[in-house]
């Protein structure tokens, strides 16, 4: 059974299905959705919770013994996968397919899952759960959707944005929901009580002065080859206190989508494809290109070394100063080698 996101809240007041399947790329609107259907099963009686990651060592065995052991605290459980990649494997495959054909009524299997694909939907683990599931895809939210996306958004909160304040955050998010969600909720926090009222100058005031050294703007000045700008913005960044491994989660994740662009390009796709496969926006793919046409795949790959290496340095296992590192590696992605880098 197919639900859309926006109906699940009114789906579940109408009684909860066996097994859940929440699945696709974008993480805010599925840990909302799984966050309705937690509060559903709690109301419903689902008092105890135990949660399963199937990385590749997991052992599948643990999710058919706990939908079989009795609980100890409730009478009614509920049971938490996440499957990062989308693909249980061999034995997992086998262990949701006996979990489908005799699933338990005191409990409730939540499954999150990254974005199914065609060979996942064709699976026999897919149908088993498929055919008593209530399963929730969660489609990316395209630009042109994005300042609907928002107005709704601030509504729910409380405010009232009009349509050029909208328009602005929409562009300044770039895309993340979870930043907006975040900057609408800051708004709702700073802006005062009696007047909720969002125009573009208070996006100005307090969305674009509190991100001038934002991370996504230094990827995006990196992307651009703006090395002296990056320099500036990492010293921001620093004196801020941001915290260097969440800057090089960002730097380290846009290098792996420009290799994987590069590398499907190499295979014989367009540039055109190799963008909508990686899901870069539209009005963000001139940017992209610019820095496709500086570096190489090598180089990106000296990159993602660089990447690595500066992450065991933030966890202490290397000596060295972090944010040395951290401006290699954006000089680097600036289209500038500097002496000592990989």
């Amino acid at each position: 059974m197919n639900v859309r996101l926006e109906q699940l809240e009114s789906h579940l007041q109408q009684g909860l299905k066996s097994i859940y399947i929440v699945s696709g790329d974008e993480p805010l609107q599925i840990q909302e959705a799984c966050h309705l259907i937690r509060k559903a099963a709690r109301r419903a009686g689902f008092n105890e919770r135990e949660s399963f990651s199937a990385d590749n060592n997991f052992n599948w065995d643990e999710l058919l013994s706990a939908g079989n052991a009795l609980s100890l605290f409730a009478s009614q459980k509920l049971l938490e996968l996440r499957l990062p990649n989308g693909k249980p494997g061999s034995e997992g495959s086998k262990a949701l397919i006996q979990y489908a054909q005799s699933p338990c009524d005191n409990n409730l299997l939540l499954i999150s899952s990254a974005k199914l694909d065609k060979t996942a939907k064709n699976s026999k683990w897919f149908k088993q759960l498929d055919a008593i599931a209530a399963r929730i895809e969660i489609w990316p939210i395209e630009s042109q959707q994005l300042p609907q996306w928002i107005d709704r958004r601030m509504r729910q909160s409380g405010l009232k944005a009009d349509k050029e304040a909208a328009n602005l955050l929409a562009e300044l998010v770039d895309g993340n929901l979870l930043a907006a969600s975040q900057e609408i909720e800051k708004l709702k926090l700073l802006l005062p009580e009696n007047q909720p009222q969002v125009s573009a100058q208070s996006i100005r005031s307090y969305v674009v002065d509190s991100a001038r050294y934002n991370a996504f703007n230094l990827v995006d000045n990196a992307f651009k080859g703006n090395t002296r700008h990056c320099i500036k913005m990492l010293k921001g960044l620093r004196d801020e206190g941001t915290e260097p491994l969440s800057l090089l989660w960002i730097l380290g994740r846009e290098m792996r989508q420009l290799s994987l662009i590069k590398q499907d390009i190499q295979l014989g796709r367009s540039v055109d494809q190799a963008m909508q496969a990686q899901r870069v926006w539209r009005n963000r793919q001139p940017l992209v290109n610019k820095a496709l046409s500086r570096l190489s795949l090598q180089k990106l790959a000296n990159l993602n070394q660089q990447v690595a290496h500066a992450d065991q340095l933030a966890k202490g296992m290397h000596e060295g100063n972090i944010w040395d590192e951290l401006e290699q590696i954006t000089l680097g992605l600036a289209g500038i080698d500097l002496p000592g880098s990989l």
